[in-house]
């Protein structure tokens, strides 16, 4: 499912392994950004972070909003 093809060979798991230690410093508050308050900031993040590809990408937001608590 991960290695599903989004833009020029990136995969969901290309723009997840990008993001992953970026969201994790915000998650641990080691970061100049508060961790996320609600799945629509989580979800903007994703969009705005993600390189070259700033659409949204169900299986990105997806996986990152199951490492989070949020409702």
């Amino acid at each position: 499912m991960n290695n599903k093809h989004i833009w020029e060979g990136w995969t969901v798991q290309n723009f997840i392994d990008e993001l992953e230690p970026i969201f994790n410093m915000i998650q641990n508050n080691q970061s100049h950004i508060k961790p996320f308050k609600d799945k629509k900031e989580l979800k903007q993040w994703c969009m705005d972070n993600q390189p070259y590809y700033k659409k949204h990408i169900p299986e990105v937001y997806n996986y990152f909003l199951n490492k989070t608590n949020l409702k």
